[in-house]
C-alpha cells in the first residue's frame, strides 16, 4: 500500500472511528451506561467476560480495538473501490451502502464468532440508530475519504 492509499485509510478509518464512538457513547449514556463500560463492552469481542474487571486500562484498549477495526474497514472499502472503481463516483451513495453491510457484518459475523459475552440482540430504536450510525457516520465518511484520495491519484499509462 503506497502513501497516498495509506492516507485515506487511516482519514476515513480515523474519522469513521471518532464518529461512530461518540455516537456509541451518548446513546450509551443516554441509557444510563458509563463511557468506561461501553468501551469495556468492545473490548470484550477480544477478552470476554474479563473485559468487564479491567477498569479504565481495558476501556482504553477497547478504544484502541474500536479504531484498529475502524481503520481496517476503510482499507477494505478501498481495495474494493481499486477493483470497483465505481464505488468512488457517489460516496454518499457507495458510503451508506459500505456501512449497512460493516453493521451487518459486524453483528451477523464478527461479534458471533468473537468472545463477546452477550447475544447479539436486534432491539428496534438500538438497531435503527446503530444502522444509521453505520451507514451515515462511518461508511460515508470512509467512501468520501478514498473517493478524495483516489481522485487525486494520477492515472498509470
Amino acid at each position: 500500500m503506497n502513501a497516498t492509499n495509506l492516507s485515506a485509510v487511516l482519514l476515513g478509518g480515523s474519522i469513521a472511528g471518532a464518529l461512530d464512538i461518540i455516537f456509541a457513547i451518548s446513546f450509551a449514556a443516554y441509557n444510563g451506561a458509563a463511557p468506561v463500560r461501553l468501551l469495556q463492552t468492545v473490548a470484550s469481542g477480544l477478552l470476554g467476560t474479563a473485559a468487564f474487571t479491567g477498569g479504565v486500562p481495558i476501556a482504553a484498549l477497547g478504544l484502541g480495538l474500536h479504531f484498529v477495526i475502524s481503520i481496517l474497514w476503510a482499507g477494505v472499502f478501498l481495495l474494493s473501490a481499486k477493483v470497483v472503481p465505481t464505488l468512488t463516483l457517489h460516496p454518499l451513495v457507495s458510503g451508506i451502502v459500505f456501512g449497512v453491510f460493516v453493521f451487518l457484518a459486524m453483528r451477523l459475523v464478527v461479534l458471533p464468532l468473537s468472545a463477546f459475552p452477550y447475544p447479539v440482540a436486534f432491539k428496534p430504536l438500538a438497531t435503527a440508530l446503530d444502522l444509521l450510525s453505520h451507514t451515515l457516520l462511518f461508511g460515508v465518511p470512509i467512501a468520501w475519504a478514498t473517493q478524495r484520495t483516489l481522485r487525486n491519484v494520477p492515472a498509470k499509462a
